[in-house]
């Protein structure tokens, strides 16, 4: 008997044509594109000087020395501050305090002024009683009432009275680390304080650190 041929089948070739795959990648982009909110650069507020020409140099720049902390940013990572303005003959008026909620800024929060008030305390407890406020009647408070609100206790006024407020001056040294100061201006925005100032350190303030054996 003849032997039968094996069948064999017929291979066909597919392929699947993706063009309509890239018209369709494309509209989601742009869909994406349109919907998706782009990210916000974040901003740091600054308060700068008074321009007014009306009032003297000595008051533009007065500040009570029991609302007043100057902060020194030294070498080795370090931090100290004095309670009030420097006293330039007794190097003991600096103290060293750690970075973070248990050093720096508990010093902020704790500070009392000569009558007995804490300013920072006072409007962080202004701020948080807003948020919920804001937090409970979301419609109440848009970003523009919220803002304005929120310059005015930063700037003493709560509950209708005007409470004092904390100036710090940072003063940053040539041997410390830029992080640092950014550490500190972070801790101006936890803290809602408004009045700080970058300053140099003068000659004074270079006797004080070498005295106290800083750089």
């Amino acid at each position: 008997m003849a032997k039968k041929k094996e069948s064999r089948q017929k291979k066909m070739n597919v392929r699947v044509d993706f063009t309509p795959m890239v018209d369709m990648m494309m509209l989601l982009i742009t869909f994406f594109m349109l919907c998706t909110s782009l990210s916000k650069p974040q901003t740091m507020e600054l308060s700068m000087p008074s321009n007014d020409k009306n009032i003297q140099d000595e008051d533009r720049n007065a500040a009570k020395a029991s609302q007043t902390i100057t902060v020194y940013v030294t070498g080795d990572n370090k931090i100290f501050y004095v309670e009030g303005l420097p006293k330039y003959d007794d190097p003991n008026c600096m103290r060293e305090t750690s970075w973070g909620k248990e050093g720096f800024r508990k010093v902020l929060i704790n500070h009392h002024t000569e009558d007995g008030s804490t300013p920072v305390q006072d409007v962080m407890k202004a701020k948080i009683e807003l948020d919920q406020k804001k937090l409970a009647e979301p419609e109440k408070y848009p970003e523009e009432v919220y803002n304005k609100k929120l310059a005015e206790i930063k700037s003493g006024k709560i509950d209708g009275k005007k409470v004092p407020v904390l100036t710090v001056i940072i003063k940053p040294t040539d041997k410390s680390v830029y992080k640092n100061l950014i550490d500190v201006l972070d801790e101006m925005q936890i803290c809602s304080i408004s009045k700080y100032v970058i300053d140099k350190i003068n000659e004074n303030d270079e006797k004080l650190l070498s005295a106290k054996g800083l750089k």
